[in-house]
């Protein structure tokens, strides 16, 4: 009895870790640079190319209604410092699809 017992909550910590490993292989993270000349400017290059670098469509949507349909998209953390045109920046943001 005390063997069953185990294997089931075994069992159902191994069903648990599933779902948890499903949510996070759902997410990843994208890098991309900017450089334009202003600091928003190059801001809003990295976001454009993170877009741009896993689903085209996405990005037109995002350029046509500020939406990212079929993904959660958090804000960029970025790193920016004057050089090119007038400034480059890197980001990094974690993607997620939602349905």
């Amino acid at each position: 009895m005390i063997k069953l017992s185990c294997a089931a909550a075994l069992a159902v910590s191994l069903v648990g870790a599933g779902f948890a490993g499903s949510a996070e292989a759902a997410c990843f993270k994208k890098t991309a640079s900017g450089t334009a000349t202003s600091l928003d400017g190059a801001k809003f290059q990295v976001k454009e190319a993170i877009l741009q670098s896993f689903d085209w469509g996405v990005w037109a949507a995002f350029m046509a209604t500020g939406s990212t349909p079929g993904y959660r998209v958090s804000t960029p953390a970025y790193k920016c410092s004057p050089g090119g045109l007038g400034y480059n920046c890197r980001g990094t943001s974690t993607i997620c699809k939602t349905g």
